[in-house]
């Protein structure tokens, strides 16, 4: 989903949330379903198990294919003007693969999340953990790794330690281009988010 089709696929649901509280998620490709139908992507599917759970959440799909956290950081006060009760971060990802500095990325987030809680001091922050592939270098893997668990216990947020446990590497649970994954692997995502969101919705 680019930029301008988001605008346009969201703009409407600012107006009223109804009698539903807001899940944001604020992401890239990944929560965009780059490749796949919206419908199969991790957002729908966790709107899916939100409603079979009886609970009055509505997810507001923010993913946006090869945004940086620079990019959401640029978005961020535009989501806002509708209130957000729960925000899914789901950034980083394109930072790491074009060797973004960590401490770069670190702060675009922490940023992202200081506005957020500025806005919406009662927001629950969730934060989405990746790692980068080993050909990136030991020294810089392990720096991107450290930036979510870091963020996580700075801003008493809640961590999903690998959004793409059980997917990331396996060429069944991805497209040809072995980065995003298929519906099988967005499947196995949602559940990845729905282990941790599902407590703090509750």
């Amino acid at each position: 989903m680019t930029w301008l089709v988001f605008l346009m696929l969201t703009a409407s649901l600012w107006a009223s949330g109804g009698d539903r509280a807001t899940i944001l998620i604020l992401g890239d490709s990944l929560a965009a379903g780059a490749g796949i139908d919206l419908d199969d992507a991790f957002p729908a599917l966790l709107q899916k198990k939100i409603d079979n759970a009886g609970l009055k959440y509505e997810v507001i799909n923010a993913g946006v294919s090869g945004d940086t956290t620079a990019g959401g950081l640029r978005r961020i006060d535009w989501l806002l003007r509708r209130k957000i009760d729960v925000l899914i971060l789901e950034l980083g990802g394109n930072d790491g693969l074009r060797g973004i500095a960590p401490a770069t990325t670190r702060t675009n987030l922490q940023t992202i999340i200081d506005r957020t809680k500025g806005k919406y001091p009662d927001a629950k922050i969730v934060i989405a953990g990746m790692q980068m592939p080993p050909n990136m270098g030991e020294e810089y893997t392990k720096a991107f790794r450290e930036i979510f668990p870091a963020l996580a216990r700075a801003n008493k947020a809640i961590l999903i330690p690998f959004l793409l446990e059980g997917v990331g590497g396996k060429a069944d649970l991805n497209l040809p281009d072995q980065i995003h994954p298929n519906p099988r692997g967005h499947e196995i995502v949602a559940e990845n988010v729905w282990r941790v969101l599902k407590p703090v919705l509750q």
